[in-house]
């Protein structure tokens, strides 16, 4: 590999291991040239996501999001050269020739990020889903271009819908974790007929929810919501190779934990950030890499069949 898309990829894992804890956690597991790609693929990600939540003004920030998708217009298009300045660029497009990775996903991303800067808010559950699709279920298809089905697995062509769901379970395990982060930063995701049906109309700008409200039924709500779309797109983990498996069962098991936290506690989440200690972060990953989640849904899906 050129020296100049060595030092691409290398930026980018450093992007990686200093900005995602979790998703670093998962991609350890995967052989060197998936890790690669996935650090690129989070590099780029995460520049569309930081122009959304920075201070800049929203004009700029719109300006600096079509700049960004004029990069990955480059990209597809393999006009990207190795000694381009753009590290990220660089990474991304020798990703995107050694794996088939669907970029349209990207833009996707995009899109999610500018529904950020016109200052969006979701009446129902089905608004947010299309949020939620723009912003991590197009992730969870991305990262099916890298990580591949293996030959022969049953049900293979529903593999980008289960990789999209699961997505989507981790986008709202991220919304209730955020809620009183989102609120402060003047965005609210849940859906506006969920808090009215449990009075969390008024929002959440404190460390105890509004008065009068069953906060603690919306968040077993939104629970219950997330566990249903973590089952379905854990159907994913049989159709992936067994590293591959790994890194996908240790960063939704990481959200699984989360969420386990957050049904336990639910006004933990107005006090400050849920996360999971770094030990339950490394067993997670070992249980990814012993193949028992895999084994379980499999286990399930013959059932099923049967």
């Amino acid at each position: 590999m050129p020296a100049p898309v060595l030092a691409a990829y290398s930026y980018c894992e450093a992007v990686t291991g200093q900005q995602a804890r979790n998703f670093a956690y998962g991609i350890r597991l995967l052989p060197t040239p998936k890790r690669r790609a996935m650090s690129a693929l989070y590099a780029f990600s995460r520049r569309v996501d930081d122009i959304g939540d920075g201070a800049l003004a929203d004009d700029v920030k719109v300006a600096r999001l079509d700049e960004t998708r004029s990069v990955l217009a480059r990209i597809h298009d393999g006009a990207v050269d190795e000694d381009d300045t753009d590290p990220v660029a660089v990474a991304l497009a020798h990703a995107a020739r050694a794996f088939p990775i669907p970029l349209a996903g990207l833009d996707e991303l995009i899109d999610g990020v500018q529904m950020d800067v016109r200052g969006e808010t979701y009446e129902t559950w089905d608004d947010l889903r299309t949020y939620c699709r723009c912003v991590a279920g197009a992730i969870g298809r991305l990262s099916l271009g890298v990580f591949g089905t293996e030959p022969g697995a049953h049900g293979a062509d529903r593999a980008p819908e289960y990789a999209d769901t699961l997505g989507l379970a981790l986008q709202l395990t991220n919304i209730l974790r955020d809620v009183r982060e989102d609120a402060e930063g003047g965005r609210t995701y849940l859906p506006a007929d969920d808090l009215a049906k449990f009075g969390c109309s008024a929002g959440f700008n404190g460390p105890t929810p509004p008065a009068g409200s069953d906060f603690t039924g919306l968040v077993h709500f939104e629970v219950r919501r997330a566990r249903a779309l973590f089952a379905e797109g854990y159907r994913l983990l049989p159709m992936l190779d067994r590293r591959s498996g790994a890194c996908v069962a240790a960063m939704a098991g990481i959200y699984r934990r989360l969420l386990d936290r957050i049904e336990r506690d639910p006004e933990a989440v107005l006090r400050g950030r849920v996360s999971l200690p770094g030990r339950e972060k490394a067993y997670v990953a070992v249980r990814g890499l012993s193949g028992l989640d895999t084994r379980h849904v499999t286990r399930r899906a013959v059932r099923r069949r049967a």
